[in-house]
């Protein structure tokens, strides 16, 4: 459970400091490259801990997959009320495909190997 809140925080933090530099497109690009990487040194503070806590728990596929779905729960949210954007229903569509990918990769699954045994 830390993992996922350090990767949310994470997260948010990467939200704002990737896409939050939209609202200001008249600053000079300098300002908000630099704005940017000081919002992601927050992100890498609350990412590097979630990864190495979590790489006790969980496989890096596995690890991956949280912080993509953590990040198809957070930009969509800052993307419409913040952002300005519309929901559409591929972006819902594409989110089910994401989740039932989740699904695969952490569904314990007979190893392939077993099924080709010959009993020796």
């Amino acid at each position: 459970m830390r993992t996922i809140l350090l990767l949310t925080i994470s997260n948010i933090f990467m939200t704002v400091a990737r896409y939050g530099r939209l609202k200001f497109r008249s600053e000079a690009l300098s300002k908000v490259i630099l704005a940017s990487w000081g919002i992601a040194f927050f992100e890498y503070c609350f990412q590097v801990p979630a990864n190495r806590i979590g790489s006790y728990q969980f496989t890096p596929a596995q690890l991956k997959t949280i912080q993509e779905i953590i990040t198809l729960s957070i930009f969509p949210v800052s993307s419409i009320f913040y952002l300005g954007d519309r929901f559409k229903w591929n972006y819902g569509v594409g989110c089910a495909l994401i989740v039932t990918a989740a699904f695969f990769i952490f569904h314990h699954w007979c190893p392939v190997n077993a099924w080709f045994e010959d009993g020796n």
